[in-house]
């Protein structure tokens, strides 16, 4: 009951904070930054809360709870990157995606509990989470990019492009969450090759192929913007290619397993 509470609590606290930071995107005033941000860190402090008490204080890697868990380092992540630039706009989009998928877990997902690990899969997966929400908030910018360019080509900054920070600023955070991203999932594959023995059985073989190629399309674009100043359309595109590959690693076969054929480890 109270994970409910704490639910509810939570999620009206993420949706607060979005609208408040949306608010310049509807009127031309100034953005309650401090308070949007102050709510948001309340709600990321619920919706840590939740996750260990629905989930036993351990890391749960079920579909719905490993994607619960997933917005919340995002929202974290957010709050973490507007301590030094001023990018509260993205609260618009992450703090009601991360709403929404802790509702979900808790109010539409079927019980689940944690696995037992040990400490060396638990680096693992603490390295993987990590990496994924990084480069999720990567490809959330990589589209505000994107966004920012056609704005800038149509000439028109009406809505969210014009409560953006400079498109150059935007493609700074970008690719230093791209390269922070790179080196947690190359973390991610040396852990998994030191310490899962089974690494390529027919349950993880696919993961691990798309892992790898998700982790040399990172490492192209990182190298292409060192070596040949690789930005703008390019660089959005392998982003979201990068980032639609990790998707398809981390939750494909989960979401087939148990939304679909409904079978929970």
């Amino acid at each position: 009951m109270h994970a409910l509470v704490l639910t509810l609590i939570a999620t009206a606290l993420y949706l607060a904070a979005a609208g408040i930071l949306a608010l310049p995107l509807l009127h031309r005033q100034a953005q309650p930054r401090a308070l949007g941000l102050g709510l948001a860190a309340l709600a990321v402090i619920g919706h840590f809360a939740v996750l260990v008490g629905a989930h036993r204080g351990g890391v749960d890697l079920h579909f719905f709870a490993a994607l619960s868990l997933v917005g919340a380092c995002v929202a974290a992540l957010c709050l973490i990157v507007n301590l030094s630039r001023p990018v509260a706009t993205l609260g618009v989009i992450v703090f009601p995606l991360a709403a929404l998928l802790l509702g979900v877990d808790m109010f539409f997902a079927p019980a689940t509990q944690p696995l037992p690990l040990e400490w060396q899969i638990k680096l693992h997966v603490i390295f993987a989470l990590l990496g994924y929400s990084v480069l999720t908030l990567a490809a959330l910018f990589a589209i505000l990019l994107a966004l920012q360019e056609r704005a800038l080509r149509a000439r028109h900054f009406n809505g969210i492009v014009r409560a953006l920070p400079p498109l150059t600023l935007t493609e700074a955070l970008m690719f230093r969450l791209i390269g922070a991203g790179f080196v947690l999932l190359t973390l991610t594959l040396i852990t998994g090759i030191l310490f899962i023995t089974n690494l390529f059985d027919q349950h993880l073989a696919h993961k691990t192929v798309l892992s790898i190629a998700a982790w040399l399309v990172f490492g192209a674009l990182l190298f292409g913007r060192w070596r040949y100043g690789w930005r703008g359309r390019r660089a959005v595109q392998l982003t979201l290619a990068g980032m639609t590959l990790l998707l398809l690693a981390f939750f494909g076969s989960r979401f087939v397993l148990e939304v679909l054929l409904h079978r929970v480890p």
